[in-house]
């Protein structure tokens, strides 16, 4: 069977940064692999295209652009928040304020966002919002290793059961 909308796709990948031979990201094997639904637009448009009409066996590599997959690294998403924002019983929680963190939070409107902590000052706290992909030219390389068609119930909720 070929992988199609509404196609449960097994496979194993390793995403690295630019090519082949750069930084390992993230890796699925076959003993964790990588189990989607198909079609859902929950997946990267272009990887979904890459990978569209393969076949259980067959191999893939390719590269997206940061346009293409995550954006560019913008320094209009490095941001000051107020440190007040982090309190909790009147001190910085410790717990989630620390550099390098990466803590969601919540806007005005209920959009659910994260960031990490860049820098910790007195009245203000530096943090990049910013996809932590973002800018990265991102490859993959792997094996389709199942695909079979989605149940009803999968379908009809987004997502393998």
């Amino acid at each position: 069977m070929k992988i199609e909308k509404n196609t449960v796709v097994t496979l194993k990948y390793r995403l690295t940064e630019n090519d082949i031979n750069g930084s390992l990201i993230e890796e699925a094997d076959e003993s964790n692999p990588f189990v989607f639904l198909y079609g859902q637009g929950q997946l990267l448009p272009d990887f979904e295209n890459n990978i569209e009409g393969l076949e259980p066996g067959q191999t893939f590599s390719f590269t997206i652009a940061p346009e293409d997959a995550y954006g560019e690294y913008t320094e209009e998403n490095i941001i000051d928040v107020p440190t007040s924002i982090f309190m909790k019983d009147g001190e910085i929680d410790r717990e989630i304020l620390f550099e390098g963190n990466v803590i969601p939070l919540q806007d005005h409107q209920g959009n659910v966002f994260e960031g990490t902590v860049l820098e910790i000052g007195l009245e203000n706290v530096k943090m990049d919002f910013n996809h932590p992909l973002a800018g990265k030219h991102l490859h993959f390389e792997g094996k389709v290793l199942d695909v079979r068609p989605a149940t009803p119930e999968e379908i009809a909720h987004g997502h393998v059961h």
